[in-house]
């Protein structure tokens, strides 16, 4: 019973640190407070904590199996993974004034939009691909449980956002929604800056997170 309250508890907390620091006031006074960049970097730093937790809290919780684990399960979220990392990378650094994570917004080029022509939301796709992907090798009910709201949370998440920067920005965003979708998805990726190097921490992310998954979450994914 004590693994189910805590799982719980963190599944709380979670929320709440994911919904309440991104209030319009509130984000307003953290970000005069600490700035644009460090807002991100104390916003991704807490969700880290959190996540961690609530993964751990998972483990933790009593196993209840829905479905049997086999070998082909762990190659779905391999393959999705590879997807994870590229977006993570073409997102990186990158205005994007559609959504959350963005740097120098006010520099956003829609002629040259890069992953956002692909997706507004880079970072909560990627979540979300995350997410259901590691629902088909973790058929235990805590896991699905997890990783499902995960994935619910970034794909609702991204109706949210939208419907606030569209009252924020009003007829801009319109306007640059309109004007990206006149661009190819693939000039768009390939026109990213910095593009083989973005490649290139893909392929180290993704790298590192093989390498450290046993290290880190007690199973390895190549099992």
């Amino acid at each position: 019973m004590a693994g189910w309250v805590e799982f719980i508890a963190a599944f709380a907390v979670f929320f709440v640190s994911h919904s309440v620091p991104v209030r319009p006031r509130i984000r307003a006074r953290v970000v005069s407070m600490l700035g644009s960049r460090g807002f991100t970097l104390a916003y991704s730093a807490l969700s880290l904590v959190v996540l961690a937790w609530l993964i751990g809290a998972a483990g933790r919780a009593p196993f209840v199996p829905l479905w049997t684990w086999a070998p082909w399960q762990n190659g779905v979220a391999l393959a999705a993974m590879a997807v994870v990392c590229g977006l993570l990378a073409l997102a990186f650094g990158r205005p994007n004034p559609f959504s959350f994570g963005g740097v120098r917004n006010d520099a956003f080029d829609p002629r040259c939009p890069g992953v956002v022509r692909l997706t507004c939301h880079p970072l909560l796709l990627a979540l979300a691909i995350w997410a259901f992907a590691h629902i088909v090798p973790n058929g235990d009910l805590a896991h699905v449980i997890l990783f499902g709201a995960f994935g619910l949370f970034a794909l609702f998440g991204q109706r949210i956002i939208d419907r606030r920067k569209c009252a924020q920005m009003g007829p801009l965003w319109d306007s640059l929604r309109s004007e990206i979708g006149r661009t190819r998805v693939f000039d768009s990726i390939v026109g990213t800056p910095s593009l083989m190097v973005r490649i290139l921490v893909a392929v180290i992310l993704y790298s590192g997170l093989v390498l450290l998954h046993p290290l880190l979450f007690g199973v390895s994914p190549l099992s």
